[in-house]
């Protein structure tokens, strides 16, 4: 019998991933009753016949017991819940790379749907959903008091239709319609490129393609730098990053630490808790690592970050992180469908828990709102300098090579200062980086690492 460990927030459900139910046990006050287990199951037996004999319309029996398994399950923690066959196929798709939906993580928070994270590169993206919007009516109807299973069965459909969902966002004072069609949704879990002689390894999920593609962006980027003396150092951005499978969570850890501790497990018995250490090699050589964080880095996204910051091997930049400290087991069952069940706590390698408090970034730097456009190259015209100005003198003390490399400079700047307008925190991360390699004196390495690694599974 397979079974999953997920370090992320739920399952996938057509693209829409399950956080939280909300299920209350109806039989609170009897099992608050002395009695033994099968006096309890005696009782669930009568008033399962009993709907199915005076319930004022047929019931089907089977969508009943789900029912019932699901409720056991959701009562115990917003993660534990049960998935029917079809939900178990797209949950085992997911981590695969590719299955079909909107791409939105949801949660469920006082009752709203609350967007955890929007996906890279799928419709909910592209439309503008951000994190922390409350989805709070699909197609006109509302969502209230529904379930997270029911609400997130609103936005299933076919790839290609269309729904419009209403989104109540902090800052805006009505609520407002945004229309999405509905997608295949393939994942590329990491993707790799250059910031001037900054690497950015962008990673979007945890699934079993996450090690691989990150070892091969990572190779590909040094080689078009030219090597990785000519790397200043590693952005690594895991915002809004829901998670997903713990042991490539460890495999990504184990790829920029030499050793110690990644991240340990502990569970209800004392003999299933778990350690996990790094082994010898470093994917990036020593080079300094900024992890960027926010609201939608969850769970696995967290492993990560808080191996490399406890390690000192980054530096933390951004905002706090989601706070999901504890571990799922997805187990096959009888039927096709499977339970995900909260089985274990994981700690950070200086033994903290971060679940429900998330992790404190090391420099806290907001994402600024974006700028209309128009005021944005308002801003831009009236920037001038001494050189704009007519019948300027030439500057007779720079050779042609100089003034040429005055130029490239230049043109690296306003590269720059266009990244601090399209993404402030990258560009804020680029520069601490840059800050490390001004300062740094070049260095002989005092030991030989193996620069390949093998993902820690």
């Amino acid at each position: 019998m397979k079974k999953f460990v997920m370090a992320a927030l739920g399952g996938t459900v057509a693209g829409v991933v399950l956080s939280t139910q909300i299920a209350a046990p109806l039989l609170a006050d009897e099992a608050a009753k002395p009695g033994s287990v099968y006096e309890q199951l005696n009782l669930f037996g009568d008033i399962f016949e009993r709907i199915r004999t005076d319930y004022v319309e047929q019931v089907d029996d089977k969508k009943l017991i789900e029912a019932a398994i699901n409720g056991m399950l959701s009562s115990l923690d917003p993660h534990s819940s049960y998935l029917p066959p079809d939900d178990y196929d797209d949950m085992r798709v997911q981590t695969r790379g590719s299955f079909g939906g909107l791409g939105i993580e949801v949660t469920q928070e006082d009752g709203f749907v609350k967007v955890v994270s929007p996906m890279d590169g799928t419709p909910a993206a592209a439309a503008g959903i951000q994190s922390g919007d409350f989805i709070t009516q699909v197609d006109g109807e509302t969502l209230m008091g529904l379930t997270l299973d029911q609400a997130v069965e609103k936005m299933r459909g076919p790839v290609g239709s269309e729904l419009t969902v209403t989104i109540a966002r902090e800052g805006t004072p009505e609520p407002f319609d945004v229309t999405l069609t509905r997608d295949t949704i393939k994942l590329t879990a990491v993707k790799g490129r250059l910031e001037g002689s900054t690497v950015v390894l962008r990673v979007t999920t945890f699934n079993d393609q996450t090690y691989p593609n990150l070892e091969a962006s990572l190779k590909k980027a040094v080689e078009e730098a030219g090597g990785i003396d000519k790397v200043t150092g590693f952005v690594i951005d895991l915002r809004n990053n829901p998670g997903g499978l713990l042991t490539q969570a460890i495999a990504v850890s184990d790829a920029f630490l030499d050793k110690g501790e990644i991240v340990s497990t502990r569970g209800r018995k004392a003999e299933e808790s778990e350690r996990f250490n790094a082994t010898p090699g470093d994917l990036a050589q020593g080079k300094p690592i900024v992890v960027l964080i926010n609201g939608g880095s969850a769970s696995a996204s967290e492993i990560v970050t808080g191996a490399l910051q406890d390690h000192r091997r980054a530096i933390v930049v951004g905002t706090k992180s989601f706070g999901k400290g504890s571990v799922q087991t997805v187990i096959p069952i009888q039927g096709e469908g499977a339970m995900r069940l909260t089985t274990a706590r994981y700690y950070t390698p200086s033994g903290r828990s971060i679940q429900a408090l998330g992790i404190a970034p090391d420099i806290v730097v907001a994402q600024p709102a974006a700028k209309p456009e128009a005021e944005t190259e308002d801003e831009a015209h009236q920037t001038t300098s001494e050189a704009d100005l007519r019948g300027v003198l030439t500057n007779d003390s720079m050779t042609e090579d100089e003034k040429k490399q005055a130029e490239e400079e230049r043109k690296k700047a306003e590269e720059a200062a266009k990244l601090r307008v399209e993404d402030y925190q990258l560009a804020y991360a680029i520069d601490i980086l840059k800050g490390f390699s001004a300062i740094s004196v070049e260095q002989a390495p005092t030991e030989a690492a193996p620069a390949e690694k093998a993902p820690a599974n």
